[in-house]
């Protein structure tokens, strides 16, 4: 946890006051260093003040789903990062500095994995189970993950107010993205067996709501976004605020977000349908996973 606090705290620290404009999608890199600074410190002082040491199973799951979510988005903007910003610094101090951010955020990636790879096999050879190292968590994980992402390219909200069909792309990534986190909190507050249905329904409804939500969105946003007969620019030359551009340096090109997010939509809807698939398997088997050791 050391080596992990120390890490992003040196990222943030890095480019915090290099007094140069970031963006929106620089801010966002920035708030998810701080994040998991600020979380990483608190699970720290919990375990120095050894306030979780009588349920061990919560302190383990509750760190193991961190440090998934925290290995992922440090990945994510060390990539993030050095594609739409760092590339386009001019030599000099400012580059060297966020280049080194980039090399922190990338060491506090590999401790957080490790970390997930530790806790798994003491989850391996204990009778205490945990949600998210199962095939449908990590599901969930990777689901809630890459609508968070989808939500930093679609800050800029000029890419979709101005178009109902649009709106309702949004609207879909939202209610997925609800009903995935709803199912890991279950899991984690040990409540799904507490539903009035079987938990394994509940998990293939959710998931064939969201499959069919994310079908209509992975045909709504790329038509809408890139056919001329809609108002799409199907040229990223097309799109005139990539084109006069004046200061390109910390401007990440709107119709980059939209094809990021035509990617990461596609990307969604099949982390959904193998969740799909899952579930119908287990629900046309008629099994339901064990009830979960406390």
């Amino acid at each position: 946890l050391l080596c992990q606090l120390f890490s992003t705290c040196v990222a943030f620290s890095l480019v915090a006051d290099m007094g140069i404009g970031r963006g929106a999608l620089g801010n966002w890199t920035l708030s998810i260093w701080c994040f998991c600074f600020a979380v990483t410190l608190i699970i720290l002082m919990l375990q120095i003040w050894k306030l979780m040491s009588d349920f061990p199973s919560i302190r383990y799951k509750y760190s193991v789903t961190y440090a998934c979510y925290a290995a992922l988005l440090c990945l994510s903007v060390s990539v993030i990062y050095s594609t739409t910003y760092v590339q386009f610094l001019p030599y000099g101090p400012y580059r060297d500095r966020a280049i080194a951010a980039i090399v922190f955020s990338c060491i506090a990636f590999l401790l957080y994995a490790v970390e997930v790879g530790v806790i798994w096999r003491v989850f391996w050879f204990s009778d205490v189970t945990c949600y998210v190292l199962t095939v449908p968590g990590l599901l969930k994980v990777l689901e809630t993950f890459t609508a968070c992402v989808i939500f930093a390219f679609i800050s800029n909200t000029s890419l979709y107010h101005d178009q109902p069909a649009l709106r309702w792309c949004v609207a879909v990534y939202t209610i997925c993205f609800l009903q995935a986190a709803v199912v890991l909190v279950l899991n984690l507050g040990d409540c799904e067996y507490r539903l009035p249905i079987p938990f394994p329904i509940f998990q293939l409804g959710l998931t064939l709501l969201s499959v069919l939500l994310y079908a209509s969105a992975v045909v709504l946003w790329p038509l809408y976004q890139f056919d001329e007969k809609v108002g799409g620019q199907p040229q990223r030359s097309s799109d005139v605020n990539c084109s006069i551009m004046g200061d390109p340096n910390y401007y990440v090109c709107p119709w980059d977000q939209r094809l990021a997010v035509t990617v990461l939509t596609a990307i969604n809807l099949l982390l959904y349908v193998a969740d799909l698939v899952f579930w119908s398997c287990r629900v046309s088997v008629g099994t339901e996973d064990p009830p979960r050791g406390s």
